[in-house]
């Protein structure tokens, strides 16, 4: 029986991990891909305060280590069950056997939804980005390109066109789910153009985006992509214990528990407004902390 099972070893699972085993308790983390999570993919993180230019997968081995070295023990595995016993604690499943927990805190993320072209996964951190905030100071004064038509592409739009020298926001329909106002608010800045109805058929340049072909066979020459078609959360594991709003994010308070004691979320999987690599450490903490205090 361990204390604390943490599900998830990104930047918020590993936080809560080591602000668990810091408090004393016996924690566990359990990840099915790779520690550090999908902050590892970028090439340089510059919005950690403290450390910029860190590579992503320096600062994810950073994390993992800081841990380890803190008394969490990490867990290569695949979770595919977890269940709340009558006397408080819960029995996970999971494909390397069974984990007894009188806590979990689940860190299960929330991925981009992909544009779904060839060699998008190879120019991730060249030229292909998720996260406008992130990755758009990298480039500063050049062209790029936004794919969606909703408040989260338009919002991107609008901060790239105060650092790029000009913004292409590519949307597959003539109409948009962004607000009225946002979108007059692009077409009121002089450096976004619109681009309707098209989708990208292909990504242009060998290691570093170069530009886009469009389905019509238009190229535009851009030199990063910025996709903004929405995130994908996975809580499907804990449906059955937490309630989940319209998008699939997992409900909680302050203290990030859900609606089971015990259980609590924490990262890109939380519903809340705010999805940032400082926003998914904060979590981490909060859970830890509320954890640590509420098995007292």
């Amino acid at each position: 029986m361990t204390d604390i099972l943490i599900l998830g070893g990104g930047p918020a699972g590993l936080t809560a991990g080591l602000y668990a085993a810091r408090a004393g308790k016996s924690v566990v983390v359990c990840e099915k891909e790779g520690f550090g999570g999908q902050i590892t993919q970028a090439h340089q993180v510059d919005n950690l305060p403290g450390l910029p230019g860190i590579s992503g997968i320096e600062l994810g081995d950073k994390l993992c280590a800081q841990a380890m070295d803190a008394g969490v023990e990490t867990s290569f595995c695949e979770v595919v069950g977890i269940h709340w016993n009558e006397d408080g604690t819960f029995y996970v499943e999971t494909d390397d056997g069974p984990i007894n927990a009188r806590a979990v805190i689940f860190a299960g993320g929330a991925k981009p939804r992909m544009l779904g072209v060839d060699r998008e996964e190879a120019l991730i951190g060249n030229g292909v980005s998720y996260c406008a905030l992130c990755d758009g100071a990298f480039f500063r004064d050049r062209d790029v390109a936004v794919i969606g038509g909703g408040n989260t592409a338009f919002s991107d739009a609008l901060v790239l066109a105060g650092i790029c020298r000009s913004v292409t926001i590519i949307h597959r329909r003539d109409s948009f789910r962004a607000e009225e106002t946002v979108v007059q608010a692009v077409k009121n800045t002089p450096n976004i153009r619109l681009m309707t109805p098209y989708t990208v058929k292909e990504l242009v340049g060998a290691d570093q985006v170069e530009g886009v072909i469009l389905n019509d066979g238009t190229k535009l020459d851009v030199q990063a992509v910025f996709v903004a078609l929405g995130r994908v959360p996975d809580c499907s594991l804990i449906e059955p214990l937490a309630d989940l709003d319209e998008a699939g994010y997992a409900i909680s308070g302050e203290d990030c528990m859900t609606k089971t004691p015990g259980l609590y979320v924490a990262g890109d999987c939380r519903a809340k407004t705010i999805r940032q690599l400082t926003t998914a450490m904060a979590d981490g903490t909060v859970a830890a902390m509320a954890a640590c205090e509420w098995l007292k």
